[in-house]
């Protein structure tokens, strides 16, 4: 049975002014989103900021994340490293914490082999018995994880039953399906790309859209599998604007400003992160008010 399927939302993490987290509006955050329809949360992920999270703050955000939602969506802890023994560490207190299942990202900067990333993946999931999502993103870790691969892992290793895929490559997608004999859940990792990675066999989305637009990215999903294929499609086309908007500067730097504009107080980003510059902060806010989200 798949951890989830819909849209789950990338959810930010919010910050004082300080840079200390922001449990309160990090709250608000959950409630906006389980009240719009979102079908699962992944925290403490890219969009979480979680590479600069100390690994207490990490964990003391996955804790409180699993109490606030308290068993009414699924929460899925991002608990990646490039260093396995601290993934294992993370996975493991993150399954203490009650977590619904693991999101892990390949190894960055290590450039492993796809040996190196078997051995990974496995050991991670070896070590937990909750279910665990690979999270292929070349983009930001240089590697790409192989079709035969994520297939392998999920074959072979009981509890890693899918993949987050955000290489952007449809034909790769294509060829993990072809392959996969109904043993992975596809997830996109591109919001861009939903409604084509659904056609391909996919059941949801890990979204940054799902933030500042939960209910429409939570539609696009559920007409697709209504067999609305047409409307799904409408709001994924309807989207592209504000998801270029989104990703005009790397993420989570747009999303956290749209949050803002929503008057939903996710604070500032932890640097190295800066800022949005003032003219992709007005292209973003048009596309948000065209989207209807402001």
């Amino acid at each position: 049975m798949a951890v989830f399927k819909g849209a789950g939302v990338a959810i930010v993490t919010p910050f004082h002014e300080d840079g200390t987290v922001n449990y309160e509006k990090f709250a608000e955050q959950v409630e906006y989103q389980i009240a719009n329809g979102t079908d699962a949360i992944i925290v403490c992920g890219t969009t979480g900021e979680a590479s600069t999270l100390t690994h207490e703050e990490h964990l003391d955000v996955i804790r409180y994340c699993v109490k606030q939602v308290a068993g009414r969506i699924p929460v899925i802890g991002g608990t990646g490293s490039n260093c396995t023994e601290t993934a294992i560490y993370l996975s493991q207190e993150a399954e203490k914490a009650g977590v619904d299942g693991i999101l892990v990202v390949t190894p960055y900067y290590n450039k492993a082999t796809q040996k190196g990333l078997y051995n990974h993946f496995k050991a991670i999931a070896d070590s937990v018995s909750v279910p665990m999502i690979l999270y292929n993103v070349p983009g930001r870790t240089g590697v790409n994880i192989a079709p035969d691969t994520v297939v392998k892992l999920c074959k072979e290793v009981k509890n890693i039953v899918g993949v987050k895929e955000a290489s952007g490559n449809i034909s790769q997608v294509a060829k993990i399906m072809s392959m996969a004999d109904g043993c992975v859940d596809l997830y996109s990792g591109n919001d861009d790309q939903v409604v084509p990675l659904l056609a391909l066999g996919g059941i949801g989305v890990i979204s940054v859209l799902s933030n500042v637009a939960p209910q429409q990215t939570h539609d696009m999903c559920a007409k697709f599998f209504e067999g609305d294929v047409a409307g799904s499609a409408k709001i994924q086309l309807d989207a592209i604007p504000l998801v270029d908007a989104l990703f005009c500067e790397v993420n989570p730097i747009p999303v956290k400003k749209g949050i803002n504009l929503q008057g939903r107080e996710a604070g500032p980003l932890r640097m190295p992160l800066s800022e949005m510059e003032s003219e992709h902060a007005k292209a973003l806010e048009k596309a948000m008010r065209e989207f209807g989200v402001l």
